[in-house]
């Protein structure tokens, strides 16, 4: 039986130097070392960081921000979504200090569920876990696709000048194309892929610090603070009238943003002294997105003056907002809005990291499932190759997440519930292990050096609840009246995941799946 007690930082072997102290835990908990531990604690929180990525969040859903709210459901809304976030962040990563493995998730609900509903737990939370971390890949890569296709038509004249329209085909090549990149990028060693890390973090921080700057700065028309702090866009031709309903649809963009950061949990077994370094990547990450989301919001809503004009598909852009934005500050100004275009090309490469970031945590988790046999086919997607690297795991992951992304083909309104399931999907994986840990848990739990003391059943409740509530918030429906064209397919594509796992479970997995196997 694997002992439950913390290992202590100076854990020696018999006639060694003193080990890591997250490889010490990691043999406590009963898995061999089998990927390179290289990273550290920088490296582990730009992985997650470089995927909540502020320059593609915010960009990438603005549209949704200003049909339903405007900037007041920026400015206020990304507070109170960010307040809550790091709520669920903090027992996130309270679990992740006593349980510092690759599996993160779905061995923390394993662990805290006991014995009874230990390889159920487990069997929930990672395919919850999985799926919506290929979601997310899926329309991360995707919008990058959507944007190359708008900088194309824009650096050809724009829509209203005669510029290139990409059909949908082109654009799922495309994002096949990418997928290919990133793929290749992450069979690569661990010691490369932590250097674009830091340099996805830093180019992020960068990014926003120039367009903060320089767009309200180059736009002859800006925004008053009235405007930016007090306007309330009802006009969103949804036929929603309600303000809290629409408040409430506005908070999608900056939840979507903020998600992600279980990349750093993912990465634990790679992380040096992961016990400490793994919560401190969770929070930092949280923590400096909040701070710089915040700067890049206000900063680009000083930019918008006419919302209606923006969110026009027969505009220059095609009715992608902030691409508008940008283009037209520098066209009012200098005549053409090259430089507008030189602005997007900043956002693409920080979107193109985030996706690369989010492979690598995919492939690290379905390593992790599939090691604990979970996953069909699991010995094939635990292997690693020379470089420590499991790259079956990652090439699945391409493949997935490509699959997912051909429903845009079908409908882009399935599509766009394929993102709302990054959101909610993830989110109801991080709430499973914080539920365990403050129900059936709650008196045996062994915190690791990072702990949240008395506090931490408390804080463990609100955060299960705001997962609960942006669950039933983001299933309803987002038009009126309702038509197969404008249904809201988010809890759609959520019962049928829970149909499917369920199913599966208890068709075969409860005949086979015991939960996590030690493999020492």
């Amino acid at each position: 039986m694997v002992s439950e007690k913390v290992l202590p930082s100076d854990v020696v072997e018999s006639g060694h130097a003193p080990l890591d102290s997250g490889h010490a835990r990691l043999r406590e908990l009963g898995y061999r070392q089998e990927l390179k531990r290289d990273l550290s604690v920088v490296s582990n929180f730009a992985f997650s960081f470089s995927i909540m990525s502020v320059l593609t969040g915010v960009t990438t859903v603005y549209n949704t921000g200003l049909n339903y709210g405007g900037p007041v459901s920026f400015v206020y809304g990304w507070f109170i979504v960010s307040a809550f976030t790091m709520i669920v962040a903090l027992p996130m990563a309270e679990i992740c200090s006593s349980y510092p493995t690759s599996g993160g998730l779905y061995y923390w609900s394993a662990k805290l569920a006991g014995p009874r509903w230990a390889p159920f737990a487990s069997w929930i939370t990672g395919w919850f876990n999985i799926v919506g971390q290929w979601a997310v890949t899926a329309s991360v890569d995707f919008s990058l696709a959507e944007l190359i296709r708008v900088i194309i038509l824009l650096s050809t004249g724009g829509k209203n000048g005669g510029g290139y329209e990409a059909s949908k085909y082109v654009v799922i090549a495309l994002h096949g194309g990418i997928l290919i990149v990133h793929g290749i990028i992450n069979s690569l060693p661990i010691s490369l892929l932590s250097f674009l890390g830091q340099m996805a973090a830093i180019w992020n921080v960068l990014g926003v610090l120039v367009l903060t700057i320089v767009i309200p700065s180059v736009a002859t028309e800006r925004a008053s603070a009235k405007f930016v702090f007090t306007n309330f866009n009802t006009e969103n031709g949804e036929g929603i009238s309600s303000r809290p309903y629409i408040f409430v649809f506005g908070l999608l963009m900056s939840q979507y943003t903020l998600t992600g950061f279980d990349a750093s949990a993912l990465m634990t077994e790679e992380t040096k002294d992961a016990d400490r370094n793994g919560p401190k990547g969770i929070i930092s990450a949280v923590g400096i997105t909040i701070v710089v989301g915040w700067f890049y919001i206000l900063g680009i809503t000083f930019a918008v003056t006419d919302i209606v004009s923006l969110l026009n598909e027969d505009n220059d852009a095609g009715g992608y907002a902030i691409a508008e934005v940008f283009y037209q500050a520098f066209k009012k100004r200098y005549g053409n809005g090259s430089g507008g275009i030189v602005c997007l090309v900043i956002v693409g490469v920080a979107i193109f990291f985030c996706g690369m970031s989010s492979v690598t945590s995919n492939s690290r988790m379905a390593y992790a499932f599939s090691r604990d046999g979970a996953m069909p086919l699991s010995s094939l997607w635990h292997q690693v190759n020379k470089q420590e690297v499991p790259v079956y795991a990652v090439w699945l992951s391409v493949s997935v997440s490509f699959c997912m992304a051909l429903t845009s083909l079908g409908s882009i309104v399935a599509f766009h519930a394929m993102v709302s399931m990054a959101t909610i999907g993830l989110y109801i994986a991080y709430a499973f292990p914080i539920f365990f840990r403050v129900t059936l848990a709650r008196k045996h739990f062994v915190p690791g050096p990072f702990n949240l003391g008395r506090y931490g059943v408390i804080v463990g409740w609100v955060a299960v609840l705001w997962v609960l509530t942006i669950s039933i918030l983001f299933s309803l429906p987002f038009s009126y009246p309702i038509t197969a064209e404008k249904l809201n397919y988010t809890p759609v594509v959520v019962a049928c995941l829970l149909t499917f796992v369920v199913s599966y479970w208890i068709i075969s997995g409860r005949r086979w799946f015991k939960g996590p196997v030690t493999n020492i």
